[in-house]
């Protein structure tokens, strides 16, 4: 739905807000599934209904429907913890109208702070953005939500009805096995790295792709545990969460000790000479963003292209390569799979859909699934 659509159509309007409860009640016929929900939990509602300068993301109908028909759905219905963790995430620490969303993307805070499942300070962050005139919303493992209507406002903040449940950010390491990584998830394993990058809080990443590994494939066939170790830590900045909104001409300092060089060069990019291809792939620790090359500690000086250059200074020199794809033998397929990107081109229109689901099995999962979620959102 246009932007320039959602003022209007909002279900409620005026300059009296309501409470949430009576907003809820108002808009039976979009959030009836939400409101069900909310009113099998009052320790829950209270404390939603309490809480001051927030934005609720509303998952319509159709959207809970879909969520509890899928695999993420039925897992979730076996974690209390985890459903806990997903309501916290779908409520902003701020009011956000929709005049607040613009062609730039902002990483707005949730109230999901629980430590099992985020190790961002402040708490966990939702990617926000207009594609075209349609306000979305990315998560985890790149999937993208738009709002259907927007400003209903209540007396703590402003809700708007999402299309689509936002997916909590996952661990670095399964993130990497989503989306088909599977080069750098073998060598973190090789490596002995995975429990030490999973734990890391507020990190960046820089992710190379199978086929950054493979074009230096001669490279990487001797490799002492020591030595990819040091490879791969120079892939990982703690303690800035580089989104793509704050990344600018810099350097950074890795876990390695070394520094890689951040650059913008005709509006992409670079770490060292690698350009990023998919950014701001938000984990439970901050954020991922695949890079088309490995970086090597020993060559810091490896550099983007220069004007009306076509190539980089290669990191390896000298490197070929390989015929597999390193260190994938023996890694596991992933329980989830991301298989598309999502645009973010703000000319673009959005493709986000939550899909269709029978209402009535719906119903029962909902019961099912949030259950046990009052007790801990009545800690709020």
């Amino acid at each position: 739905m246009q932007l320039k659509h959602l003022l209007p159509a909002a279900l409620v309007a005026g300059t009296s807000a309501q409470s949430l409860t009576d907003v809820l009640a108002a808009n039976n016929g979009t959030l009836s599934s939400l409101t069900s929900l909310l009113s099998a939990n009052s320790e829950l509602v209270s404390a939603l209904s309490q809480a001051q300068n927030i934005t609720i993301l509303a998952p319509s109908n159709d959207a809970l429907a879909a969520f509890l028909n899928s695999t993420a759905g039925a897992a979730a219905a076996t974690d209390a913890g985890a459903v806990a963790a997903l309501l916290t995430y779908h409520v902003l620490n701020g009011t956000y109208p929709a005049s607040a969303f613009t062609n730039s993307s902002q990483f707005l805070q949730t109230l999901l702070s629980n430590s099992s499942y985020t190790n961002v300070t402040g708490g966990q962050v939702v990617e926000a953005r207009l594609r075209g005139e349609t306000a979305s919303i990315f998560t985890g493992l790149l999937s993208d939500s738009n709002v259907t209507v927007a400003n209903v406002n209540f007396t703590g903040g402003v809700v708007h009805v999402i299309d689509k449940v936002l997916t909590v950010p996952q661990s670095a390491s399964n993130t990497a096995g989503a989306l088909n990584l599977t080069s750098l998830a073998g060598a973190l394993t090789t490596a002995n790295l995975v429990g030490t990058v999973d734990g890391l809080n507020d990190v960046t990443i820089f992710a190379p792709s199978n086929d950054a590994f493979q074009a230096i494939g001669s490279a990487t066939a001797n490799l002492s545990v020591e030595a990819l170790s040091s490879i791969l830590t120079y892939h990982v900045v703690q303690g800035t969460v580089g989104y793509s909104s704050i990344l600018s001409n810099t350097t950074l300092t890795t876990v390695n000790g070394g520094n890689v060089t951040i650059s913008i060069v005709n509006g992409s990019v670079y770490v060292n000479s690698a350009r990023v291809v998919v950014p701001d792939v938000l984990i439970a620790g901050g954020v991922v963003h695949v890079i088309d090359s490995v970086l090597n500690p020993n060559n810091t000086s490896a550099a983007p292209p220069t004007a009306g250059a076509t190539t980089t200074t290669p990191a390896f020199p000298g490197a070929s390569s390989a015929t597999d794809v390193p260190f994938t033998s023996g890694v596991p397929p992933a329980s989830t799979t991301v298989t598309s990107t999502p645009t973010r081109n703000p000319d673009a229109t959005s493709s986000s859909t939550a899909g269709a689901a029978p209402m009535q099995t719906g119903m029962i999962g909902l019961g099912a699934l949030f259950g046990g979620a009052a007790i801990v959102m009545g800690n709020m």
